[in-house]
């Protein structure tokens, strides 16, 4: 095999809409036909580049970080959006000589996006040429700006535009390039080039503008642009590239491809070698680069860290926070946390909390964070580490070097307010979101693949729900067609043997599944930096509405690798009810509760407890679904660990332990140790392994690993390699030896780690919601009337869950009131129960009994009607603040303009009843347009000061006007 030529114009399925190439599968084909270099220039953007520069190093294949840009025509700038002048582009290829040529393919890439996108994300030359250093480029492909004007007959301007570009890049890092893809037009454009190479001592460069891997991938490439573009695999005016050569070719096929057309010197292709030689870029970065915070003069951040630890350990453990063992932890952590530098983070983090409190924004951290004492005194986190058990190691190990990661909950209305402050803080080029990509899974691609082949819909649901549809696990086309796999159906192997259309849909699905389709911005989490963003990451253009200015090219986990820091800002709308509920208590009962002082544990909870043991919990955060209260009432938890374990148990794998867990807890069956060593571990969880942080504990107290090391062990169990599970089993068992713990019990010590290690839940994030569990419980069992107001407000435009709420209003005894034009709001609020309306008596065979105040009631608020919206609703409220209740159907269109109101959402409110008062709902729909048509016209009368809507009915007496619509 050949190894003397390089691929130097590669598209990867980031190329989204007409690659297809997986960047791993590009780079072993490029080992395999014994190149030594490769180059990855994906249009208009840069997805790929960390990615494409990690495989080629793991592959010893050297890389090389390019881009094809789209280019504005000459003297446009790329700000330009005139139709006519600015929706042509030129095709233009770069690639990064050294890293000032990286950094400035970064910035070509960004620009291009955030200011010069028109149709496609353009570059003009005037901002090229500032940012040429350190890049080589060519003269393109056919679409690229010199060839386009030769092609057109316009030599004088290509010859020009060729002599600005070697001025620009100079001799040395310009080449013509040479393409052959059977296209008429390329002969006589590669012919005019090839005699410029020598007058202006210019290099000529063969390439194959890759477009897939191999050369049997061009049909599912084919297949891939009718899915991209929605046209049928038939159809004659489908989206196709000019020929079937777009696949990584070895240099003797190369030569094979121009020898017909255009006889080409061997530089031609040793030129693809230079470059290789020339390109020389390391994009791996351990250092973090974490932004700067300002902070009390005479303080590091780590000393201020200890600082604000020691105060806070003071303020929540009193005369206890000089206890030996508190000591011990706040000084291990603060060391692991300031040896591995990550004071700033939590200070960080730290403010963002303090913020939120000043702004009265409630908060929760779900995930592991919860271990950390030293989170828990600066106020990042709420739960006492200690007194629940939990693990720092589990959140910052120092044994693992990982950035530490706490995910933040707010509520769903008050996200953007916290992302707001990140960027006001830390300043906006150092602020953005972050792309998520959306890859074509199994059953999607068999959809799409048989839309394009034109096979009858009911047929391809047919083979699509033969995949197995798993949230949170992709099931893989070939994992059903493999025996003994656990998801593996025969059914589906018998028609792909036996029915050439199943063959020929899965054969194209299976090229297509996991393919890149869209991209898409995070929903939580953003990127901050100590400089511009553009230093370390290409940016492109968010959607509308988002509220950073750039998002970040690179998927999150990359941009952790290279030393970013990612701030989830997660939306949790069980917080906004909370946040409402909240407070409706301290309007109505002078009451002020926050996250903070909700109770979830001691003798103040004896409700919740009881409400949560009665199954009576819609509404309550993570144990609505009928599995969960099943488990609820025949637990009758009456502690806070009961609920840790039951979110921990409530899972796949470990759901089966639940009966022997609800068996010992009642004292049913006998809680056994396999060794007295458990006990201490595993008294809490009735002998059970539940927790992460159990399998940690029970590693490095029976078998000596440190807690870190322990972490390290159990990620590797739960991977399931056998290799792993062997050689750690005899290092547990030893470590067992020498504490005097016999073999045959110190393997089945193991067995339990291996199984509970693939399934344990991690306690501190289950521990965080279990906070939110009882509290939610709390709050429902002590004013049911406040909580489920606020349900009702926050869930209002979700149609199902706000009629399950309503019904369940109902069983607790809460009076619903209809939405009705003089008294809804906005949202539903508690209202009086009017004397004439007899209360509601609730649901006798209801569990629970509530304490519903008499009297009160929940009325239904004009905007959660469906598609009735808040401005129409407002418009009446104004109305009905300035000149109160309406009098009749007459005096409302009066004072509303009922054309701004809408007909739709007149004819939504009287069918829910919000106008029953003015008559028959069928009478009020019936003259609704002569309502609509009247109110026209007596605003607009009225807008040039001349009658009113009495004076339109033939009338100045209000009394007579509801006879004159005639009902």
């Amino acid at each position: 095999m050949s190894n003397d030529f390089v691929h130097l114009h590669v598209h990867s399925e980031y190329s989204m809409l007409d690659g297809l190439g997986r960047i791993k599968d590009l780079v072993k084909e490029a080992k395999r036909l014994g190149q030594t270099a490769l180059a990855l220039t994906d249009h208009g953007v840069m997805h790929g580049a960390i990615e494409f520069f990690r495989a080629c190093q793991d592959n010893e294949i050297k890389p090389i970080i390019g881009v094809e840009a789209y280019q504005t025509v000459w003297g446009r700038p790329m700000s330009g959006r005139d139709g006519q002048l600015d929706r042509e582009n030129y095709h233009l290829l770069l690639l990064a000589k050294n890293m000032t040529g990286y950094r400035n393919l970064l910035k070509i890439a960004s620009h291009s996006q955030l200011h010069g996108y028109y149709y496609k994300p353009r570059v003009d030359h005037d901002f090229l040429a500032k940012h040429a250093e350190g890049i080589i480029c060519t003269t393109g492909c056919l679409g690229a700006e010199v060839p386009q004007l030769l092609m057109h007959g316009r030599e004088q301007e290509a010859y020009e535009r060729f002599g600005w570009y070697v001025d620009v890049f100079g001799k040395e890092n310009f080449y013509i390039e040479l393409q052959e893809h059977s296209i008429p037009e390329l002969i006589p454009v590669n012919k005019s080039l090839v005699p410029w190479a020598e007058k202006f001592g210019i290099g000529l460069l063969a390439t194959n503008d890759v477009h897939y891997v191999k050369e049997a991938d061009a049909d599912p490439h084919e297949m891939l642009l009718c899915v991209q573009t929605g046209e049928s695999i038939k159809s004659e005016k489908r989206m196709r590239l000019s020929d079937q050569s777009y696949f990584l070719k070895s240099r003797e096929q190369m030569e094979a491809t121009f020898r017909p057309y255009i006889d080409l010197p061997a530089s031609a292709y040793d030129n693809s070698l230079r470059i290789a030689e020339m390109c020389e870029v390391d994009l791996e970065d351990k250092n973090y680069h974490l932004p700067d915070m300002p902070i009390p003069e005479g303080f590091t951040y780590d000393t201020y860290l200890r600082h604000l630890t020691e105060e806070g350990l003071t303020r929540l453990y009193g005369e206890r926070a000089t206890n030996e063992e508190i000591q011990k932890r706040k000084e291990f952590e603060l060391g692991v946390i300031a040896k591995m530098g990550f004071s700033i983070y939590f200070l960080i983090v730290g403010d963002l909390c303090r913020f939120a409190k000043s702004q009265n924004i409630w908060w929760n951290v779900r995930g592991s964070g919860a271990g950390s004492l030293v989170a828990y005194c600066i106020g990042i986190t709420g739960l006492d580490p200690l007194k629940n058990s939990l693990i720092f190691e589990r959140f910052l190990n120092p044994a693992r070097v990982t950035m530490p990661d706490f995910d933040l909950d707010f509520p769903d209305d008050q996200r953007e307010e916290m992302i707001r402050y990140t960027i006001e803080k830390y300043g906006r080029e150092q602020v953005a979101q972050i792309v998520t990509f959306g890859r074509m899974k199994a059953r999607a691609a068999i959809k799409d693949v048989g839309r394009a082949q034109e096979i009858p819909l009911n047929q391809v649901n047919r083979i699509s729900q033969l995949i197995p549809a798993i949230p949170g696990k992709p099931v893989l086309i070939q994992d059903v067609m493999t025996e003994g796999h656990e998801f593996y159906n025969p059914e589906l192997v018998d028609l792909y043997k036996n029915e050439p259309w199943v063959t020929s849909l899965l054969d194209y699905s299976m090229k297509l599944e996991g393919v890149t389709r869209h991209s898409g911005i995070h929903a939580a989490a953003v990127i901050v930096a100590d400089k511009e963003l553009v230093h370390y990451a290409p940016l492109m253009r968010p959607s509308k509405g988002s509220v950073t200015e750039t998002v970040a090219q690179f998927e999150f986990p990359i941009l952790e690798s290279i030393g970013l820091l990612k701030v989830d800002f997660l939306g949790l709308s069980t917080l906004s009810v909370m946040r409402e509920a909240g407070r409706l208590i301290k309007e109505r009962h002078g009451i002020e509760y926050t996250l903070a002082n909700i109770p979830f544990e001691g003798e103040i909870t004896e409700q919740a407890f009881k409400l949560l043991s009665s199954g009576e919990v819609s509404g309550v955060f993570q144990v609505e679904s009928a599995g969960m209260r099943r488990v609820l009432t025949e637990m009758r938890p009456h502690l806070f660990e009961h609920i840790i374990a039951t979110i921990s148990l409530y899972r796949p794998g470990p759901l089966e332990y639940i009966p022997n867990y609800i068996r010992r807890l009642h004292g049913e069956e006998e809680v056994e140790f396999k060794h007295e060593a458990l006990k201490p571990i595993l008294t809490e969880t009735l002998g059970i392994i539940i927790y992460q942080e159990q399998i940690i504990q029970v590693l490095s107290q029976l078998a000596g690993y440190t807690p870190g090391e322990a972490d390290l062990v159990r990620r590797a169990i739960s991977k399931k390699k056998a290799s792993d599970i062997e050689k750690h089993k005899k290092i547990f068992v030893a470590g067992c030896a020498k504490n005097n713990i016999p073999k045959e019990a110190a393997e089945a010590i193991y067995g339990d780690i291996e199984f509970f290690a693939r399934y344990g839940f991690n306690k501190s994030h289950a521990a965080d919601y279990a906070v939110i569990t009882v509290q939610t419980a709390f709050l429902k069992a002590h004013y049911p009337v406040e909580y489920m107001a606020a349900l009702l407000l926050i869930e209002r435009d979700k149609t199902e869950k706000v009629v399950n709420f309503l019904n369940e209003c109902r069983r607790m005894g809460i009076s619903v009131l209809p939405p009705d034009v003089n008294y809804s709001g906005l949202d539903f609020e508690i209202q009086d129960l009017p004397a004439e309306i007899e209360p509601v008596k609730g649901d006798p065979m209801i569990n629970y009994r509530f304490p519903v105040p008499e009297g009160s009631a929940i009325r239904f608020g004009m905007a959660a009607v469906k598609q009735v919206g808040e401005g129409p609703v407002q418009i009446i409220l104004d109305a009905r603040k300035e000149g109160g209740r309406f009098k009749s159907l007459e005096d409302f269109a009066d004072r509303v303009d009922l054309r701004k109101v809408g007909k739709r959402s007149l004819e939504c409110l009287i069918k829910v009843g919000a106008f029953d008062r003015f008559g028959k709902r069928s009478q009020l729909l019936a003259v609704l347009d002569q309502m609509v048509a009247n109110s026209a016209s007596v605003h607009d009368a009225r807008a040039s000061g001349q009658l009113s809507m009495f004076d339109l009915f033939g009338s100045n007496d209000a009394s007579s006007s509801v006879s004159a619509i005639n009902l």
